[in-house]
């Protein structure tokens, strides 16, 4: 999980409660993470002591990488809010030929870069310091990933916004992995292909919709 709130952070409601992470706990955050699978597999690596930096569990990230098929040989990844990197380093390890992860907070992106080099992972993963929708809206028009991660603080209601910003930065077939305290509700331009619960976190792999319009036309050559 990240921490990158950025420019467009809704504002809650005055008077009413704002979304608690369930992955946090008041204090520091964990001192590292485990990768789980791949040939990095079992390597721990620093995460950034920042207050309310979570990664994604060891359990989500095995439910995730099952669905995903394991083995991410040559596709691009993008984690757009990316924190400790969790997902960005696991889908590198398990083959991604380029990953980027986006983070806003400076301490955060110089931890990122020292676990690149620790793991010798300068040939497939780069980290960008910036904000996350600010980033997809520059790539929209000239970048498309097969998988794109979306973990937004829970509180910070950033979700529906980046979905929305993610969608014309997937490639053809691409998924896109969210994850929340609650799933978010969709428009017909997306379809779910799972769907899992850990605890008190939601997550999700979306595919974008078939084009029913497209679907409908007669094949080239077709008179009928």
């Amino acid at each position: 999980m990240s921490r990158d709130r950025g420019a467009s952070r809704a504002v809650a409601r005055p008077g009413a409660p704002g979304r608690v992470d369930p992955r946090v706990r008041r204090g520091a955050a964990p001192g590292e993470v485990r990768i789980v699978g791949g040939r990095w597999r079992g390597r721990r690596l620093p995460v950034c002591p920042l207050e309310g930096l979570r990664p994604t569990p060891d359990r989500l990230r095995e439910t995730l990488f099952n669905w995903l098929g394991q083995d991410l040989t040559g596709l691009r990844c993008l984690d757009a809010f990316a924190g400790s990197g969790a997902l960005g380093f696991e889908a590198a390890s398990r083959g991604a030929r380029e990953v980027i992860l986006v983070e806003r907070d400076a301490r955060a992106v110089r931890v990122l870069q020292e676990d690149c080099e620790r793991l010798g992972a300068r040939d497939c993963v780069r980290v960008v310091r910036g904000d996350a929708l600010h980033f997809l809206a520059q790539v929209a028009v000239r970048a498309s990933f097969d998988v794109i991660f979306l973990d937004p603080p829970f509180d910070s209601d950033l979700l529906p916004t980046a979905l929305d910003a993610a969608k014309p930065c997937l490639a053809d077939g691409g998924l896109l992995y969210v994850e929340s305290d609650r799933l978010p509700e969709t428009d017909a331009g997306w379809q779910w292909v799972k769907q899992g619960r850990a605890g008190m976190v939601a997550c999700g792999l979306l595919a974008r919709a078939p084009d029913r319009a497209a679907d409908s036309l007669p094949p080239a050559g077709d008179t009928r």
